[in-house]
C-alpha cells in the first residue's frame, strides 16, 4: 500500500494566512500614514539613495509582531531586519514594510506596505495595502484577486504600441551597466507611454487591475514583489523572467503584463537598439 504525501497546505490555510497578511498590512499601514510629513531621521543603507526611516521600521515590528503571534513556526524575509528562521523552512513571509521609501521621505504620497507568503519558494498569498490611496489588493492561489474585497481582472490591450506600461531603476543605476535606461528610453517610443512609480509593489497592483498593461523592472528584491506576483497572476496576467521562461526570485528581473501583449514586449527588451546600450554604458563611464 502506498500514501500520498500530506499536502503542506488547505483553502483553508490560504485564506486564514490571507487574514493574516490583511491584519499586519493594514496595521503597517496606518502606522505609516500617521507618520506622513512627520520623518525625522533618513538614513542611507550602504548604497546612495537606498533610504530608511523610521516608519520602515515602525511598520515592520507591527507586521513582524502578528506574523509571529499567527505563524511562529514560518520563516521570515524582511527588508529591514533580514531572514529570520531556517532558509529551509517551507513557509516564508517576505515584507516590505514600506515599498516606496524615497517617496515617502520626500512627502510623493506613492507607498505601500506589501506582504507575501512564499510556500516552497512559490509565491502564494499577497497583500499590498496603499494607506494614502486606501486601496488593499489580495489574492492567494487559487482564490483570486481583489481591490477592497471587489474583483479584479488585468487590462484587454493586445498590443504594445497601445498599451502603457511601467518601469523602475536600482540603486545602483549610476554605476552599473546592468540598468534599465536603454530598455526604458527604447519602449517610450514603442509604445503609448511608460511610467515609473517608485514603488515595485504598486506598479504590479496597477497591472493586476488593469490600470496598466504590463511591467518590467532589473535589481528587484523578493520583498519587493513577491505580493504583487500572486496578485497579477489571481487576475489573470502572466509573470515571467524577460525572456518568457519561468521567474526566478534571485535575478532579481521580472516581466509582468497582462498576457496579451507578454510575448512582444519580451521580444522588444530583447531587440533594444544598441545605440541605447552604448548610451548608456557611455553615461556610467563618464559618471
Amino acid at each position: 500500500m502506498t500514501f500520498a504525501p500530506k499536502p503542506l497546505f488547505s483553502p483553508s490555510d490560504l485564506q486564514t494566512w490571507l487574514e493574516i497578511g490583511t491584519e499586519a498590512a493594514l496595521a503597517a499601514g496606518a502606522e505609516i500614514f500617521s507618520l506622513w510629513g512627520k520623518v525625522q531621521e533618513v538614513e542611507e543603507k550602504g548604497r546612495a539613495g537606498d533610504l530608511v526611516t523610521e516608519a520602515d521600521r515602525q511598520a515592520e515590528a507591527i507586521i513582524l509582531g502578528i506574523i509571529k503571534r499567527h505563524c511562529p513556526d514560518h520563516g521570515i524575509l524582511a527588508e529591514e531586519s533580514g531572514q529570520w528562521g531556517s532558509g529551509d523552512n517551507p513557509f516564508c513571509w517576505a515584507i516590505d514594510p514600506l515599498d516606496g521609501t524615497t517617496n515617502f521621505a520626500h512627502s510623493y504620497p506613492v507607498s505601500c506596505v506589501s506582504i507575501g507568503l512564499l510556500v516552497q519558494g512559490i509565491p502564494t498569498v499577497g497583500v499590498i495595502y496603499n494607506p494614502f490611496r486606501q486601496e488593499l489588493f489580495r489574492a492567494a492561489t487559487g482564490l483570486g484577486a481583489t481591490l477592497n474585497r471587489q474583483s479584479i481582472q488585468v487590462s484587454t490591450t493586445t498590443s504594445l504600441a497601445k498599451s502603457l506600461l511601467v518601469s523602475g531603476f536600482a540603486y545602483d543605476r549610476v554605476k552599473t551597466l546592468d540598468n534599465n535606461y536603454p530598455e526604458f528610453c527604447h519602449l517610450t517610443h514603442l509604445t503609448q507611454g511608460v511610467r515609473r512609480s517608485g514603488s515595485a509593489a504598486i506598479d504590479l497592483t496597477d497591472v493586476a487591475c488593469g490600470r496598466l498593461d504590463g511591467y518590467w523592472e532589473r535589481g528587484i528584491n523578493p520583498w519587493d514583489i513577491t505580493a504583487g506576483i500572486v496578485i497579477v497572476q489571481e487576475a489573470g496576467g502572466v509573470i515571467s523572467s524577460y525572456d518568457g521562461s519561468p521567474l526566478d526570485l534571485k535575478t532579481g528581473r521580472i516581466l509582468a503584463t497582462n498576457g496579451r501583449i507578454h510575448h512582444e514586449l519580451s521580444q522588444a527588451l530583447a531587440d533594444t537598439p544598441q545605440w541605447f546600450q552604448n548610451y548608456a554604458i557611455s553615461r556610467v563611464q563618464k559618471d
